[in-house]
This record gives C-alpha cells, structure tokens and sequence, in this order.
C-alpha cells in the first residue's frame, strides 16, 4: 500500500508558501514528488511577518493573529496540491508544516535557548481534516542540539550515494550545507545569508522581491574592501554544528557594514558584493574541508540565480555545480519535501535528526501531532 504526505515550506526569504505532495511505495521507500504548488504572499502579510523577526509592540497578540493567517494560506495549499493530484484527502497520512521562523536562539542564554515558528498546527488540521506535524524544532533543541538544519537526514536519504562524496547546498534566505560521505552519518550545518541580503536590498533599490537571475548583481562590480568585511563575520568562522537566520543577518546589520565600508556605493555594486558573499561564504566552507566532492547540488531560490551558480562555479572549479533539478527532484520543491518526509519519519515513529548535525545528544523523534478528526 502506498503512503502520502504533504510537506509546507514557507522559508526565511518570506516569499510565500511552497507545498508537495510525495509519495511512499509499498515498500516505505519515498518514491517522489506527485504534486507542487506555490503560494506567493501578499506584499501586506510578508510585511507583517517581516516585522515579527524584531521586538516590537503587542508582539504576542500580532504572532498569533500571524499564525492563524499562515494556518489558512497552508490550508489552501493543502487543497490545491489535493485537487492537482485529484486525490482526496482520506488518502494523505499527514501534513509536515514548518512554520515561519522568527526567532533562532539555540543554546543561548541559559544553555537550552529557544527556537520560535509561526504557525497554528491545530487550526491547519482542523481546516484540511489530516494529521499536522509540526513543531520539528523543539525536540533537538531539548537534548542540546541546535534544532537545525533539519534538512541533512533527508538530503542523505534521498540524494546519498555510496560511490560519491556529494554536497548540497539549500540557498533560500540562510543558506545550509549538506555533506555526504559513503559510509559517514551525513553532516550539514548553516553557512551564512543565502539570498537574504541579496532581496533586502533588491526591495529597498528596485522595489522587487528580488533580484530575477541574478541580472542586477551581474551589472555591479564587487566591493573589495565592503566583501571582506563582510567575510570577517565572526559567524562563518564558528566550526559545526551552527545554525543563525535573521536574528543576525538582517537591515541594521548590513547598514552598519556599509556605513563603514561602502558608504557612498552604487547600489548595483553593493547587489553584486553581496552576491559574491554567499558563493565565498558557501565555496568557503567546502574548499576548507579538503575533501574531493564530486558533486554540488544546489537547491533553493538560490538555484534560480544564474550570476549567484556562476560564481559558485568558479569558486569551485574543480566540483561541478548542478541545480538539484539535474538529479530528479526541482530546487524549489527540495525543502517542502523534506518536510513532506520528516513528518513521515515521525508517523513510523523514526528519529530524524542527526547529531553530528545539530549537536544534539542523540538521534530524536520530530515534532508534535494534532489529529485531523
């Protein structure tokens, strides 16, 4: 008998919401992707999303007004993947939903931290009438992990190749690095801003969300002096397990750089400094683990810009760099099917964190369900 799940992403670059539903054969092994949809929000909601990232006022009331507001868009998402695939929803085990994170602080200040998503699982379940998983976090950051990123475990089962030392790297807003070696638990850790400050100041400069193909950072020159600044982020040079997100890498962060370092810039030249600061940053950490890759598969809305894989590319000459979509499944489907499978590993009551990922004492279940009845 075959098994579906749905997996709901809705990621740091706050671009909407991307949803699959996969597919399980009747041995257990996931057999893909049936179906993918993408839900863009509106300019009004990713602002107000926006401004939950920072403390402000009346915060408790507006996040919960915020999740009650994704739980319905996901709700949505849930009944077009459904009505894409023609399949009723008695037919779905469970939905994996995310969340929207607005606050990461693993292990900070009193040894255990705090992770936080946006979310209302128990109105989602109560909308599509299927088991939600949720809250995947939580649990990995109780036995001392970093609670992210979540998505190695699921980069290993699905792109792991015992002849080859791949890598995979997920640019959405963070940009977080997969290592595969046969025979090696696989190892992943959080590398920097991904496409972040890249459509923070796309948004601020052109007024789009972001910067299509990377066009405008090609028309730019790079900003030595603004680009090894921002390289001496004392972030990147922490060894794994790490994790960061917007807590750090946000507007006031970036203005203090250019306030110092690029203060009267082109703005074309500071897209393309930045640009340049997620491939070195990304090409960085794999050129100093010294090891042959074979491959580097690149999944997110990074996949997407042309200037960003080129620079990738030259960075590491010697590895090829490839769209995940050259290896059966497209960029912008990877994460949500990631969630699509933890949220199948936690029904077979399976661990799916890693602890040479996360840090965390041992191999845990994920998440929390609220029934769809």
């Amino acid at each position: 008998m075959t098994t579906h799940c749905i997996g709901l992403m809705s990621g740091t670059s706050l671009d909407g919401v991307d949803g699959v539903l996969c597919r399980w054969d009747e041995s257990d092994r996931w057999h893909g992707v049936v179906a993918h949809v993408h839900q863009p929000f509106e300019a009004d909601f990713q602002a107000q999303l926006l401004a939950l990232q920072a403390s402000g006022p009346d915060e408790l009331h507006r996040a919960a007004l915020a999740g009650n507001a994704l739980a319905r868009r996901y709700a949505e998402v849930v009944e077009r993947l459904l009505q894409q695939a023609a399949m009723p929803a008695s037919q779905v085990r469970a939905v994996g939903a995310h969340g929207q994170t607005v606050r990461h602080q693993p292990l900070a200040f009193d040894g255990v931290g705090y992770t936080s998503q946006i979310n209302n699982p128990a109105l989602l379940a109560e909308r599509c009438g299927i088991d939600v998983i949720a809250d995947f976090r939580s649990r990995d950051l109780a036995a001392g992990g970093q609670g992210a990123p979540l998505v190695p475990t699921f980069h290993h089962a699905v792109f792991g190749d015992p002849n080859r030392t791949l890598a995979l790297v997920n640019i959405g807003g963070i940009s977080n690095l997969t290592l595969l070696q046969a025979g090696l638990a696989p190892r992943g850790w959080d590398v920097g801003p991904g496409n972040v400050l890249m459509d923070l100041w796309t948004i601020r400069h052109l007024g789009r969300t972001y910067d299509e193909g990377g066009r405008w950072a090609a028309s730019g020159q790079v900003l030595p002096g603004l680009l090894n600044a921002l390289l001496a982020e004392p972030f990147l040079a922490l060894s794994p397990p790490k994790s960061t997100g917007r807590d750090l890498f946000h507007a006031s962060w970036l203005d203090a750089h250019l306030a110092r370092s690029a203060r009267s810039a082109e703005p074309a030249d500071v897209q393309a400094t930045l640009c340049a600061y997620t491939a070195q940053s990304i090409a960085g950490d794999l050129l100093r683990l010294q090891l042959q890759v074979d491959e580097l598969l690149v999944c997110g809305g990074g996949a997407l810009n042309g200037e960003l894989m080129r620079q990738l590319q030259a960075a590491l000459a010697r590895t090829p760099v490839l769209s995940s979509d050259e290896r059966g499944l497209p960029p912008l489907q990877v994460e949500a099917a990631a969630f699509a499978w933890l949220a199948h590993q936690h029904l077979r009551r399976q661990a799916a964190s890693e602890p040479a990922v996360t840090g965390a004492r041992g191999p845990r279940i994920l998440g929390c369900c609220y029934p769809g009845y």
